[in-house]
């Protein structure tokens, strides 16, 4: 059971969720370098948030060319786990392993708080340990995510079971109020048709120790360690 995190050039929660994965959950993981052709071994592989190559163009848009984004595709094509948080879905959207696109927060600022998610599905490896509609206290950081995709896309998500956390109240109500930066349909995260790739803007591994006052995202990790486990 190994996790791998990649440090793309503007990373900046990438010591962040090794910490969560080597230090909190007690898993092998290590550092990759976007430089790098291979995984080392890694089972998980997580694209963290920051700003890879300082966002120009777009969110994500200039690191789907980077070296070590070839053995992620072929990673993910064989069943292997991905999992991008906030600039990590970006990317999995530009490089194509996620649909859609993330696009400015609709009132065009950049948010930094905590928001609530509710669990849509729970048969993923990044949900297992979770609830249908328990609901996560999780912050934001990002000025670029709002979900966007056509409503076939949308509409597909939807039949497929993808959409595996939507913004809502504390109570795990949707509703446009809850809804922080504009996302079609209150979409926090999507899957791939696989199941084995996760993108959500939230930071779940900014909430995985009670010392920092809320160990909510902790969840997210165990599953994915459980589903690791098993395989």
């Amino acid at each position: 059971m190994k996790f791998g995190i990649v440090i793309l050039p503007g990373s900046n929660c990438d010591h962040d969720a090794f910490h969560v994965a080597k230090t909190v959950l007690g898993a092998d993981a290590e550092l990759l370098w976007h430089k790098d052709t291979d995984l080392k071994g890694a089972d998980c592989v997580i694209i963290p948030g920051g700003f890879a190559y300082g966002d120009y163009l777009r969110a994500g848009a200039l690191a789907k060319f980077a070296p070590i984004m070839e053995p992620i595709k072929r990673h993910a094509a064989a069943g292997g786990l991905v999992f991008g948080i906030c600039n990590g879905f970006q990317v999995l959207t530009e490089v194509g392993l996620l649909p859609g696109a993330l696009m400015r927060n609709e009132h065009l600022r950049f948010l930094s708080r905590d928001v609530y998610l509710r669990t849509e599905e729970t048969d993923t490896p990044f949900t297992s340990e979770l609830e249908v509609g328990q609901v996560l206290r999780t912050p934001i950081a990002h000025g670029e995510g709002n979900y966007f995709a056509d409503d076939a896309t949308l509409d597909e998500l939807e039949r497929n079971r993808q959409v595996i956390f939507r913004y809502c109240d504390e109570n795990g109500r949707v509703l446009a109020a809850a809804n922080p930066n504009g996302s079609a349909r209150n979409i926090a995260g999507i899957c791939n048709a696989g199941r084995n790739v996760l993108g959500m803007m939230p930071h779940p591994e900014r909430c995985s120790e009670s010392i920092l006052g809320n160990a909510d995202g902790l969840a997210i990790f165990k599953s994915i360690a459980a589903a690791m486990a098993r395989a």
